[in-house]
């Protein structure tokens, strides 16, 4: 996530959800965003401006007419300090009130006075929420190119259960840094591999590796908020499923070569994250294997497709980055695959290392271009490191 330096503006409108609003601060600073907030008069029934102001470390706005400290009018330095101005929660009765173009309070003016994205995160009753006036309300919003989101099925502070209940902090601020990210990489079709493959041997026993797949999702997500049209192809992993435009679950090597095969001839890149096993036992035994059996002393193993081996060959426009996880003499290792395989950029790390390898939140790479030039970014989160990886696939992906 990277809002470092973003100027995000805060509504907080009446209603029970704005005691969660406060997290919404504290998440964006710690990311790094500078953060203001104006209340409604309603909005301080539920929550008081000290407790906005301390989590933001900035004066709360919420008189229509305050005396003018430094002669800037008030609505209009706001709306122009913002990137974003983001109400959540939005009221039905702040949501009218905008699609109509009132500016009868602090917010709504601001909201009026506006030049930034907007995004209205709704939180009201079901029956508020879908009816006629509010839901032509939100589309008159939405058709001025305003963010309006989506909002959670739960069980409402009216015990009614149904939608209406606001996102969850952490979503907002997902959305946040969605829509203020460069979509550098709108058009172009990704299919990114991620996590291990399994090879059974009988119907409990299979044969797998340790890779966790946090490579290969950090790089789906981060190329979907980048504009890219990501397809993840994953194996068997215990990571939530990101917010991609195609999700495929597989789980043999065979089964992830045929997922590949099917999105390859119209994919731009193809990013090969995964760990797919390299081996398969010969023969598969329908029945569980008993420690006495012979075949349990002996496991025949015979070689899987090597998957990104086949699409090196055969690829005509796209662009292939493969993944080298070595335990010693990896640049070596790593320059050989990348030739052997025909990639276009190799991503190379020592699993042996302490900030390297599977199942961690950091690595530490080499990155190696078809011209071998090296890129050492150092230690990083892998989160940081899929869009140094994206940055230089987009240099590919210019110079075609």
């Amino acid at each position: 996530m990277d809002l470092k330096d973003k100027n995000i503006l805060l509504g907080v409108t009446g209603g029970i959800a704005a005691y969660k609003s406060p997290e919404i601060v504290s998440i964006l600073k710690k990311n790094g965003a500078n953060v203001k907030v104006v209340m409604t008069e309603s909005a301080i029934e539920f929550v008081t401006p000290l407790t906005f102001q301390t989590m933001s470390n900035n004066v709360v706005h919420y008189k229509m007419f305050e005396q003018l400290s430094n002669m800037d009018v008030e609505h209009i330095s706001l709306a122009k300090w913002a990137d974003m101005i983001v109400v959540a929660p939005a009221s039905a009765n702040t949501i009218a009130k905008f699609a109509m173009g009132m500016a009868d309070n602090l917010l709504t003016t601001v909201l009026s006075a506006s030049r930034s994205k907007i995004m209205i995160v709704p939180a009201m009753n079901t029956y508020m929420l879908n009816s006629v006036a509010n839901v032509e309300n939100m589309n008159k919003l939405k058709n001025r190119g305003v963010i309006v989101t989506q909002t959670l099925h739960d069980l409402l502070a009216c015990n009614d259960i149904g939608d209406g209940k606001m996102l969850e902090p952490s979503q907002i601020v997902d959305l946040i840094d969605f829509h203020l990210t460069e979509k550098d990489l709108e058009g172009y079709n990704f299919v990114i591999t991620a996590g291990p493959t399994q090879e059974s041997i009988d119907p409990v026993r299979f044969i797998s590796n340790h890779s966790s797949g946090k490579m290969g999702y950090e790089l789906a997500k981060a190329a979907t908020k980048r504009g890219a049209n990501v397809t993840l192809i994953s194996g068997p992993t215990n990571l939530t499923i990101p917010n991609v435009d195609k999700f495929v679950s597989v789980l043999s090597t065979q089964d992830m070569y045929n997922a590949v095969e099917e999105y390859f001839k119209k994919t731009d890149v193809l990013i090969k994250a995964a760990a797919p096993a390299d081996f398969k036992p010969k023969n598969y035994s329908q029945e569980k294997l008993k420690k006495t059996d012979a075949n349990m002393n002996s496991i025949e193993l015979v070689p899987n497709t090597d998957i990104a081996k086949h699409f090196g060959a055969i690829k005509t426009k796209q662009v292939i980055v493969g993944f080298a996880a070595e335990s010693r003499d990896e640049l070596n290792y790593g320059l050989k695959k990348l030739e052997s395989k025909n990639f276009d950029m190799i991503v190379i790390n020592n699993i042996t290392q302490e900030n390297a390898g599977f199942k961690k939140d950091i690595n530490t790479v080499k990155i190696v271009d078809r011209n071998k030039n090296i890129t050492e970014p150092g230690t990083m989160p892998k989160e940081q490191l899929s869009h140094v990886i994206l940055d230089k696939v987009l240099e590919f992906l210019k110079a075609r």
